[in-house]
C-alpha cells in the first residue's frame, strides 16, 4: 500500500524529502533550507482542505445510513445540513449517495439527486459538498467510512501554530543505505488497531554517539521519498506519542541523507479523526532525537 498517498487522500498532505543543502555548522543555507521547509508544512497544514480541517470519521454500515447534522440520522455530522441524505453500502462494497429533496449540496460541484461515491483508493474520490462542508468515502481495513472536513473548522482557523527543536546540523545524518534482496514485508499498524502489509526496500544504518542504529522505511514506490515512521525516547513527552514522520530522498550511491530537524507530526497529533500508520518496532529508537516538530501545544478532544 502506497501510505503516502493514503494519508494524502483528499487533505492536502505534501512532504519535502530531506535537503541537499550541506550541514556544516553554521551553515546559513542549510538553516535557512530548514525554515523554508517548516513555512511549507505550516502552509500545506492550514490549507483550505488540510488536516485541520476534519471534523468526522463515520463508518458506514451495510444497506442505507442517513447522514446529517440533526440526531436522528443513522450518522450525525458534527456540521451542516439536518438531513443531507441517505448513502447507500451495498452487498459489493459499492457505495452511492441520495440527496434530500432541498438540500443545498453539490457532488463534485454538479447538482444531482443520486451518484456513486468513489473511494479514494488509487483513486480521486467522489466529493460530496454542502457550504463549508464536504465529505468523501475511504477504506481504512476493509471498512468503508466517510470522511468530513469543514474549511471553516476551529482547529484551522484558530491554529496555534507549530513548536520545533532548535536547528541542530548534527541531526542531519548521512546513513549507509543497506538494500534488501528481495523487499521484505513487514505489518504497519495504525492508530485504529488495524494491520496493513507494507513492503520495505532496505534499511538506513548511521552511528550516533558511538552507537549504531536502523530504521526501516516503508517502500512507497518508484519516484516516492522513503517514508520513516519513527519514535523515539522523546514520544509521549517533548514530542506526538505516537511518534513522528520522516521523509528522505532515494538512496544515491548507498547513501541516504535522514535530516531529523525535518521529522514532522502524523496527522493524529492535530486531529482525532485520521488513522496514522504507528512506528513498527524495528524504527523505535532507544535514544532521544532532539530535533524536528514537538508534540502539538493544541492537542485535540
Amino acid at each position: 500500500m502506497n501510505f503516502r498517498a493514503w494519508l494524502a487522500l483528499g487533505v492536502g498532505l505534501g512532504t519535502a524529502a530531506a535537503s541537499l543543502v550541506a550541514a556544516e555548522p553554521g551553515d546559513d543555507r542549510y538553516l535557512k533550507s530548514v525554515e523554508v521547509a517548516r513555512a511549507e508544512r505550516l502552509q500545506r497544514l492550514t490549507t483550505p482542505d488540510g488536516w485541520l480541517t476534519l471534523i468526522g470519521l463515520h463508518f458506514l454500515q451495510p444497506g442505507d445510513n442517513t447522514v446529517g447534522s440533526a440526531s436522528d440520522n443513522a450518522i450525525v455530522f458534527a456540521k451542516g445540513p439536518a438531513h443531507l441524505g441517505k448513502v447507500t453500502l451495498a452487498a459489493d462494497g459499492g457505495v452511492a449517495i441520495a440527496l434530500a429533496p432541498g438540500a443545498d449540496a453539490r457532488v463534485d460541484g454538479r447538482a444531482v439527486l443520486t451518484a456513486p461515491l468513489l473511494s479514494g483508493n488509487g483513486a480521486k474520490p467522489t466529493v460530496v459538498s454542502s457550504g463549508t462542508v464536504s465529505f468523501f468515502v475511504i477504506e481504512r481495513g476493509g471498512k468503508k467510512a466517510l470522511r468530513v472536513k469543514d474549511s471553516a473548522a476551529e482547529r484551522r482557523t484558530h491554529f496555534p501554530g507549530l513548536d520545533y527543536f532548535p536547528t541542530d546540523p548534527t541531526w542531519r545524518i548521512e546513513a549507509q543505505w543497506v538494500p534488501f534482496d528481495p523487499p521484505h514485508e513487514i505489518a504497519v499498524d495504525n492508530i485504529l488497531g488495524q494491520s496493513t502489509p507494507a513492503l520495505v526496500s532496505g534499511k538506513a544504518v548511521f552511528e550516533r554517539a558511538g552507537r549504531k542504529f536502523e530504521l526501516l522505511p516503508i517502500d512507497e514506490g518508484s519516484g516516492e521519498p522513503l517514508f520513516f515512521v519513527i519514535a523515539d525516547l522523546t514520544s509521549g513527552g517533548e514530542t506526538y506519542a505516537a511518534g513522528r514522520f520522516l521523509y528522505a530522498d532515494a538512496p544515491v550511491d548507498g547513501k541516504v541523507v535522514l535530516d531529523f530537524n525535518r521529522a514532522q507530526n502524523p496527522p493524529c497529533a492535530f486531529t482525532p479523526f485520521a488513522t496514522c500508520p504507528l512506528p513498527p518496532k524495528e524504527n523505535r529508537l532507544p535514544v532521544a532525537v532532539t530535533a524536528g516538530e514537538k508534540n502539538f501545544r493544541g492537542g485535540h478532544d
